[in-house]
């Protein structure tokens, strides 16, 4: 069973304020503390296609999804993954299937969140 950070702050008795955790300085103590810690690479080309390529339900309507170009967006399986459900949203909003162009609006708002710009040779093609 994974340790999340609010267990963490229950069985340590960790001060709360205001419902914020404080914030823990000794990284080393806090690693400790956890049971098992599980890194996951940053996925490559390749890798970040068989995501895109899985992230969309198989009854979900899509339609003219490049996954090879949505996999040059140089991001993690979870941000793939919440592009996809924004671009789902996105889609349903105007009620159609999903696009490159809900993908791309998507995109750019979660780069917008990373604080990373949007290059043109990540998305060179898609629409």
């Amino acid at each position: 069973m994974a340790l999340t950070l609010l267990d963490f702050a229950n069985q340590t008795q960790a001060p709360l304020k205001r419902g914020i955790v404080q914030e823990i300085t000794n990284e080393s103590v806090f690693l400790r503390r956890l049971r098992f810690v599980v890194t996951f690479p940053f996925p490559d080309l390749a890798a970040r296609e068989l995501i895109w390529r899985g992230v969309f339900p198989a009854a979900a309507p899509t339609e003219g999804l490049r996954f090879d170009k949505l996999a040059r967006l140089n991001v993690t399986g979870g941000n793939i993954r919440t592009i996809a459900l924004n671009a789902a949203f996105a889609a349903a909003e105007h009620g159609g299937p999903v696009t490159m162009a809900d993908t791309l609006a998507a995109a750019r708002t979660e780069y917008a969140k990373l604080e990373r710009p949007l290059t043109d040779i990540e998305t060179r093609g898609w629409l």
